[in-house]
């Protein structure tokens, strides 16, 4: 039962909500150095090669931030999740044709971990049914393969005609109450990183279909139709915890399967959106965060000043001629450094949270009268988005 370790890590999560639950974008940095100067001090002297330590060994973060943050260690050892045992199942030659390698690591990895229940599949939010593709050829059992775009079911489509797999494409809509016929009592369900309330809505159809046994693993918890997150088990209704989308957020920002590329952009998005703040924050006089919209990536590349004009007018701030955009240039460089070490301190708690979210789910399965494994399918340099959660009926 996994109800023990959710309620630890609630009452964990609910005392330390003043460590992770704010928006670093929008906390100054001399408000910090008021409330808890020596950890301001301490954030503030660690180099690039102490973040980079620190960012990679959430153990090593976590002694570290015991001294101000005594629930530290116990959290980091009530998310830390067993791998699941895998079994090697042979896939033909030309299977993985069209799948980027990565991809190709996660399915086997995932298929890897799945009991062999000799059941017909449903896969769930299936894309181009590359998951399926490795269920009908490793376990010789049909595959029903939902997705709502029309040509990524007809691209799934030729490519299971082609392998001559058993896999039936469904144009569908996981939302809509339709493709809950689709949900079979002797069926295995599986969905492999769908996102928020699309691998929520498998959960709770399955259940109530009493379908024989579902595995997913969770991804982008942010991405609900509601305002805030609807817990879904009895226990984690009772909690005190309100989780806004931005809270649903901090599992997701790990960024080891991140590249140069990837994380110079990111240096530059953030900067020149924190240096726009600043500057908007002078101009109007409104000491106050201002988010403005996302934005096609190329406009970052026309400079800061483009940046801004583009900002100002989304916002409607007027920018006077005589402004030195160099000057909130660096000031934006400068508050980037100091949210990436408010990012740091609420790293601590990502994986808490997550494992939060996940037992929240689990617990749903249990109470729908399932018996739950929880565990990782693969290493975080695969996919940070490694859990696994299976549920199985044993009547």
């Amino acid at each position: 039962m996994h109800a023990p370790r959710f309620s630890q890590l609630d009452r964990l999560l609910t005392d330390t909500r003043e460590w992770w639950q704010f928006m670093p974008f929008s906390t100054s940095q001399s408000e910090w150095e008021q409330r808890h100067p020596v950890l301001t001090q301490w954030l503030l002297g660690l180099d690039e090669q102490q973040l980079a330590l620190f960012r990679q060994d959430a153990g090593l973060l976590a002694g570290a931030l015991s001294r101000w943050i005594p629930q530290a260690a116990a959290m980091h050892q009530l998310a830390t999740l067993e791998a699941l045992p895998q079994v090697e199942r042979a896939t033909p030659r030309g299977l993985e044709a069209g799948i980027p390698g990565r991809k190709w690591q996660q399915l086997q990895a995932f298929n890897g971990v799945l009991p062999a229940l000799s059941l017909p599949w449903l896969e769930w939010c299936a894309g181009k049914g590359f998951l399926g593709r490795v269920l009908a050829a490793t376990h010789n059992t049909p595959v029903t393969s939902l997705e709502w775009q029309q040509a990524l079911c007809d691209s799934g489509d030729a490519a299971a005609r082609k392998l001559g797999l058993p896999m039936t494409f469904v144009h569908g809509d996981a939302f809509s109450p339709q493709s809950g016929k689709y949900i079979l009592s002797k069926q295995h369900a599986v969905a492999l990183h769908a996102c928020g309330d699309l691998h929520v809505s498998l959960l709770q159809r399955v259940a109530e279909c009493r379908g024989q046994a579902v595995s997913v693993s969770p991804c982008c918890y942010h991405l609900i139709r509601a305002r805030a997150y609807q817990p879904m088990s009895t226990l984690a209704q009772q909690s005190e915890l309100i989780l806004s989308k931005h809270d649903l957020r901090l599992p997701l920002q790990e960024t080891v399967t991140a590249g140069n590329r990837v994380r110079n952009l990111r240096f530059v998005e953030v900067s020149f959106r924190l240096g726009f703040d600043s500057l908007q924050r002078c101009v109007t006089g409104q000491d106050d965060y201002l988010p403005v919209p996302n934005v096609q990536k190329a406009l970052f590349n026309e400079g800061f000043e483009a940046f801004c004009r583009w900002a100002a007018e989304q916002k409607g701030v007027v920018l006077p001629d005589t402004i030195d955009y160099a000057h909130w240039q660096r000031v934006g460089e400068q508050r980037f450094d100091w949210v990436e070490r408010l990012e740091l301190l609420r790293q601590l708690f990502r994986r808490p949270l997550e494992m939060w979210l996940v037992y929240d789910r689990a617990c749903f399965m249990e109470e729908a009268g399932y018996t739950v494994t929880v565990g990782t399918f693969c290493d975080k340099p695969t996919t940070p988005r490694n859990i696994m959660i299976h549920a199985e009926r044993q009547d």
